[in-house]
C-alpha cells in the first residue's frame, strides 16, 4: 500500500513526460525531421481540403450531405487508370475522367436529387448511401475489385526523394516529391475553385443559392444547373484526390475510407464553410502527422487513423458549429 502512491506518481509523471516533455526535445534534436513530417502534414492537408471543399459546396448548394464523395474517389481514379492501362494517353485519360464525372454529375442531378427535392434532409442523406453503394457495385463490374497501381511515369509525377538543407541541421530534411507534387497542385486546385466561385457569374450564382435557395430561384437562378455544377466540381476533386492518393498506395476501392477522413475536417471547420475546410484540412493533416510520430510510443500505433477525430472533438467542445461555421440562433 505505501508504494501505490510512488507508482501512481511515476505513471503520471511518465505519462506527462511522453505526452509533453518527450516531444520537445525530439523536436529540438531532430528539427529536420519537425520539417519532414509537417510537410508531410500540409500534403495530407491539403487533399483534406480538396475532398471537404467537395463535401461542402453540395451541402451548401443543395443541403445533401454526400456519403458518395469517398466512391467518387475510387470511380474517378480508377477511370483514369484503366483508360491508361488500355493504352489511352495520360492528357486524354484525364480528359475522359472529366466528362465521365460531369455525366455522372447529370446523371445523379436527374435521377437522385430532382425527384427528392424539397424532401428532408435524412432522406437525400440516405439517397446518397445508396447512392455509394450502386457506385461501388458498378465499379467494381466495369474496373473489377483488384487494386490498380497508378502509372506515376506516364503522369509525370515525380516519385524520388529530395534531400534539402544538410549544411544546417545534423541531417538533411527529405521531403518526398510525391507529397510536394499533392501539396503544390492541390493548392493550386483549391486557388482555382475559389477564383471561380468569387470572380465568375456562375461562381457567385452558385453562392447565392448556397446562401438563400428561394431568393436565388426568384431572380432566375436554375437550381438544377447548379446542382450539376457543384457536383461536376466535387468530381474533378475526385479526379485529383484519385490520382494523388492513388500513387501513393494503389487505386482502389479502400480510397474510399480514406476520403470519408474528410469528415474531422468539416466538424472542425464548419459545415458551410469554405475557408473552414481549408483551415481544418491542413489543421487536421499536420496534426496527424506530428501525433503519429511524437506520440505513438505512449498513444501505440495507428495514432494517425484517430487523432484528426480527437482534434475535432476538442474543437466541438467550445465551438459546436466548428472554427469557421456560421452560429445557429433559434428564436422561439
Amino acid at each position: 500500500m505505501d508504494g501505490a502512491p510512488v507508482d501512481l506518481l511515476n505513471f503520471v509523471m511518465g505519462v506527462f513526460g511522453g505526452l509533453f516533455l518527450d516531444p520537445v526535445v525530439s523536436m529540438f534534436n531532430r528539427p529536420d525531421k519537425l520539417i519532414q513530417l509537417f510537410t508531410q502534414g500540409l500534403s495530407a492537408g491539403v487533399m483534406y481540403s480538396l475532398i471537404a471543399l467537395g463535401f461542402v459546396l453540395i451541402f451548401k448548394a443543395s443541403g445533401v450531405f454526400n456519403f458518395a464523395q469517398g466512391i467518387m474517389v475510387v470511380f474517378a481514379g480508377l477511370t483514369v487508370v484503366t483508360l491508361m492501362e488500355a493504352g489511352v494517353p495520360a492528357l486524354l485519360a484525364i480528359g475522359g475522367a472529366i466528362v465521365a464525372m460531369i455525366a455522372l454529375a447529370f446523371a445523379i442531378e436527374r435521377a437522385v436529387l430532382r425527384p427528392l427535392v424539397n424532401q428532408d434532409g435524412i432522406i437525400l442523406f440516405m439517397a446518397t448511401i445508396g447512392l455509394a453503394f450502386f457506385l461501388e457495385g458498378l465499379g467494381q463490374t466495369i474496373f473489377g475489385a483488384d487494386p490498380k497501381p497508378v502509372p506515376v511515369d506516364k503522369l509525370l509525377i515525380p516519385d524520388g526523394k529530395l534531400r534539402l538543407w544538410g549544411d544546417v541541421f545534423p541531417k538533411p530534411v527529405r521531403i518526398y516529391e510525391l507529397d510536394l507534387t499533392a501539396a503544390i497542385f492541390g493548392a493550386l486546385m483549391v486557388a482555382a475553385i475559389l477564383l471561380f466561385l468569387n470572380r465568375t457569374k456562375m461562381g457567385r450564382a452558385l453562392r447565392a443559392v448556397a446562401d438563400d435557395n428561394q431568393a436565388a430561384l426568384s431572380v432566375g437562378i436554375s437550381l438544377q444547373t447548379i446542382w450539376v455544377i457543384v457536383w461536376s466540381l466535387a468530381g474533378f476533386v475526385a479526379i485529383f484526390a484519385g490520382i494523388m492518393w492513388g500513387a501513393q498506395s494503389q487505386a482502389g476501392f479502400s480510397l474510399a475510407v480514406l476520403a470519408l477522413k474528410a469528415l474531422p475536417v468539416l466538424i472542425l471547420g464548419g459545415f458551410t464553410s469554405i475557408p473552414g475546410a481549408i483551415a481544418g484540412g491542413l489543421i487536421i493533416g499536420v496534426g496527424e502527422k506530428l501525433g503519429e510520430f511524437y506520440w505513438r510510443g505512449v498513444l501505440g500505433d495507428g495514432v494517425e487513423q484517430w487523432f484528426g477525430y480527437v482534434i475535432a472533438l476538442f474543437v466541438l467542445l467550445f465551438r459546436p458549429q466548428g472554427l469557421f461555421g456560421e452560429k445557429i440562433i433559434e428564436r422561439v
